[in-house]
């Protein structure tokens, strides 16, 4: 199966998550519940390029070799389950943004200005939110025990789940951290690990692994797809930390927000060891600062260039994806075929510009 194949199953899965919502709103009991619920639906169906949800179908599919299907209610589970990590995150960061509208916590503060309720409107926002997030986790949970495949299955697929949301979590206590601790005090060895233990699991490792135990998979393909997901996920979250410094193939005029927000990245770090006084002061100066004039962001993100920080990721992105390929390569648990979609899904996570 090709990926493209894997993607006309996007509308199906937009259906499974509008169908959720809409079943829980008519349970709700309560105008605010409802109201809630139609908020919590619009921010998760708002945009967002599902990849989870295929790569739940994907393993689904290596472990079978037939259509997923019966994967397809795990699918938008997964999605519901972004959704809830996003919530959290975006408070954790004080984002005012999320795929192009405002992060839930900042839609639920200005309900409250609306309905001029007592009391402060973000505190409202933040503490709304995170129950809002919390909600997530029943809804996502109802969805994977619907399944339909043999009961044995489902509970390896809650097992499964379990052990994603606590690795997501484990990462994002180092994350949070990581994210309090100063340049100088952040390793390389450091970064890996929270891409490791959250990124990599949740975005890749988890969903392939799902699907493929609602396929019936034994321990030695999960196994390989928990190898090959780690890899491909640390892989993507560089990626992704390239893109967010503004460092991008189209680079030019592009954001650099990752710096503004004082995000400990690879290159970040790696830029910390290598810069001189200068340099670090700089750094310091930008890193954290979203008031930064623009001119020093710029000297900022060419500074990433100039002490080869930016090819160290590159390099680390080639070596760590490259392993995940010759697994893929070399791997006798998996078909000619689950062979090609799964190098296609590891061309699409790491050479992307989006």
């Amino acid at each position: 199966m090709e990926f493209a194949r894997l993607a006309a199953w996007l509308p199906r899965i937009e259906r499974e998550i509008s169908r959720t919502y809409a079943e829980a709103r008519g349970g709700a009991g309560n105008a605010v519940a409802e109201r809630t619920l139609d908020a919590l639906a619009e921010f998760t169906l708002r945009g967002g390029k599902r990849l989870r949800a295929l790569l739940v179908l994907a393993g689904y599919h290596v472990a079978t070799g037939r259509a997923p299907g019966p994967a397809l209610r795990a699918a938008a589970a997964i999605e519901l389950f972004q959704s809830w990590m996003l919530i959290h995150d975006d408070i954790i960061d004080h984002a005012e943004e999320r795929r192009g509208g405002p992060s839930m916590h900042r839609t639920l503060a200005v309900q409250h200005g609306d309905e001029q309720l007592l009391g402060s409107s973000a505190e409202y926002g933040v503490g709304m939110g995170i129950t809002v997030g919390d909600l997530q986790e029943p809804l996502t949970v109802r969805e994977l025990v619907r399944s339909p495949v043999p009961p044995g299955r489902v509970v390896r697929a809650l097992e499964e789940y379990c052990r994603m949301t606590q690795e997501t979590a484990y990462g994002q206590l180092l994350d949070v951290r990581n994210g309090n601790l100063p340049l100088d005090r952040v390793r390389e060895d450091d970064v890996l690990e929270v891409h490791r233990r959250k990124t990599a699991f949740y975005t890749v490792a988890g969903p392939m692994r799902i699907g493929a135990v609602l396929g019936g998979a034994g321990d030695r393909l999960l196994g390989e797809l928990g190898a090959i997901g780690v890899d491909l996920g640390v892989a993507f979250q560089l990626r992704d930390d390239v893109l967010g410094a503004g460092l991008g193939p189209d680079d030019i005029g592009k954001s650099a927000n990752d710096l503004v927000e004082g995000k400990r990245t690879l290159l970040a770090v790696e830029a910390w060891q290598r810069a001189d006084a200068v340099g670090r002061a700089l750094l310091l100066e930008v890193m954290g600062n979203p008031a930064a004039p623009p001119a020093k962001v710029r000297a900022a993100r060419e500074l990433l260039r100039s002490t080869r920080s930016l090819e160290h990721s590159e390099q680390r992105i080639r070596e760590i994806s490259g392993r995940a390929f010759d697994r893929i390569a070399a791997s006798r648990d998996l078909s000619p075929g689950a062979k090609r979609l799964l190098r296609e899904v590891g061309d699409r996570l790491v050479h992307r510009s989006t």
